[in-house]
């Protein structure tokens, strides 16, 4: 405190002496209050105290009447309250603080409310210079409050830095709250989700059935747990475990709801990305049995067409065994396609240049009649490496996915009708981490979310019947399987797609 401040506090105390002897109140009044209460002189000693605060201390009033209130005060807290205790004496005005009191080896958090007035010595003169002034001290422990606030810091904190989603509602399910994860999870802002029902989520994926249970449910104050699919804001699906608990007051009334998800989106993914490694395998190994059960019968069939066909003179006739071995011949290379990529490959390993080979498929690709109207852009990064792979294994990958990038952009292959008037297929590589990343971009007509889902499914296929095999797809699939990379498409419909082939680098390759 200032020199001025102790100065003035001390000429009050001198008065204080003289008319303490004049100072009457009821303060047994005060006995009656549940907080404790004081009043102090201006040197800040106590001179009177009620039940409340001899109890809340284990004391007699006697025993803390002498004391310096000062003395009460956690050592933290008592420079603070010497230099406000001593401001609203000087300026004669309330005021409010939070202090703590100290109890022993503990302390404990209370509100003090300081409330100074003054005893005149002489009734008929009312000189400030003749005036005691004295302080009502009112205090209130708040540690109980004081943890409640620190237990919601610390849940605002966790729900904060939480992975997991959470979001909070109201009664009527109007969301009032949404943590940072929830925001990326769901790609929505929290300004863009407060005051909104859940339901904006909504995937169309559950049946009211199933969200009338989840209400029921957490209506009755139970928690509901289940497996939901959601949609983010840019329209794809996010799937979710969801724990929904109702919140209740003290008084026991329901006053929202408390729900947090754990994002599984990836984990659905991988689970999808074995089951189709299954599918790939038993596959392999109906093809296996499908090369011995059909190819040996239908090889019979095209040597007894071919002896027919040397021997018959009718040409109607002749027209048709053409025909018939034609489709004979169709079969014959779906059944070694299946065959030749369901075991394990016999080619040796060469150290390959990965945009010679790109290339290479390109200048294939552009020579067919419905590529010519196509623009076909390169975009080689040439500082990539050379990978260990079996060219010609990668290069029908390539041939594979550019045929159905021109077969996306050409709508009437027959008339060269195409999509739009600049056809374009955008190759690209470039090296990403530990990755080579080959990316071929067309401007077609796309592809539907279901069909995404099939679409490296043998036999699986968007084009008119005798147009495509459904096998390409599914061998580049397992092409780029057997290298340890990846294969992945991401499209939409009516703009385009883009398939992109990420390949492992092995850094021994020179």
């Amino acid at each position: 405190m200032s020199t001025e401040i102790f100065e003035n506090l001390n000429k009050l105390h001198v008065i204080e002496k003289s008319s303490l002897i004049n100072f009457h109140i009821r303060c047994s009044f005060f006995d009656i209050i549940p907080d404790m209460s004081f009043i102090l002189d201006s040197s800040g000693g106590i001179i009177f105290c009620n039940l409340a605060a001899a109890k809340y201390f284990g004391k007699n009033k006697s025993e803390l009447i002498g004391l310096y209130f000062s003395e009460l005060i956690d050592e933290e807290k008592r420079e603070e309250f010497q230099r406000r205790f001593a401001e609203a004496l000087i300026e004669e005005k309330g005021l409010e603080l939070e202090s703590k009191f100290r109890l022993g080896t503990n302390s404990r958090y209370v509100q003090l409310i300081l409330s100074p007035f003054i005893q005149n010595k002489i009734k008929e003169v009312h000189l400030v210079e003749d005036s005691a002034k004295y302080c009502f001290i009112f205090a209130r422990d708040i540690s109980a409050q004081k943890e409640q606030e620190l237990e919601l810091v610390r849940f605002a904190n966790v729900a904060e830095y939480t992975v997991n989603p959470l979001e909070i509602t109201d009664v009527e399910g109007k969301i009032i709250y949404v943590n940072p994860a929830f925001e990326r999870s769901s790609g929505y802002t929290r300004e863009e989700l407060i005051g909104k029902n859940p339901n904006i989520f909504s995937s169309d994926r559950h049946s009211k059935e199933f969200w009338k249970n989840m209400w029921d449910t957490i209506k009755q104050g139970k928690v509901w747990i289940g497996e939901v699919v959601n949609r983010r804001k840019d329209g794809q699906l996010f799937y979710t475990d969801l724990l929904v608990s109702p919140i209740i007051d003290n008084k026991g009334k329901l006053v929202g709801y408390f729900g947090i998800h754990r994002d599984k989106t990836e984990q659905k993914k991988l689970e999808q990305q074995l089951i189709h490694a299954q599918k790939m395998e038993s596959i392999g190994l109906l093809a296996a049995g499908l090369a011995h059960e059909v190819g040996n019968p239908l090889a019979s069939i095209s040597s007894l067409v071919q002896v027919i066909q040397r021997t018959n003179k009718d040409e109607f006739t002749n027209q048709k065994l053409e025909l018939i071995k034609s489709q004979i011949n169709r079969i014959s290379k779906i059944i070694r396609d299946l065959v030749n990529f369901s075991r394990q490959s016999t080619y040796e390993l060469q150290t390959t240049d990965i945009n010679k080979v790109l290339k290479s498929a390109i200048e294939i690709v552009r020579v067919s009649k419905k590529a010519r109207g196509v623009s076909f852009i390169e975009e080689l990064d040439e500082s990539i490496p050379n990978l260990l792979l079996v060219p010609d294994q990668i290069q029908q990958v390539f041939i594979n996915i550019l045929i159905n990038a021109i077969d996306a952009v050409c709508i009437d292959s027959k008339n060269l009708v195409y999509i739009r008037d600049n056809p374009t297929i955008i190759s690209k590589t470039e090296r990403t981490d530990n990755d080579v990343s080959i990316s071929i971009i067309d401007n077609g007509i796309g592809i539907s979310e279901d069909a995404i889902d099939k679409i490296f499914d043998p036999f699986y296929t968007t084009k008119k019947v005798g147009e495509g095999t459904g096998l390409g797809l599914w061998v580049s699939y397992n092409i780029i399987k057997s290298f340890h990379g990846e294969i992945l498409v991401s499209s939409s419909p009516g703009e385009g797609s883009t398939f992109t082939v990420s390949i492992p680098i092995n850094l021994n390759t020179k």
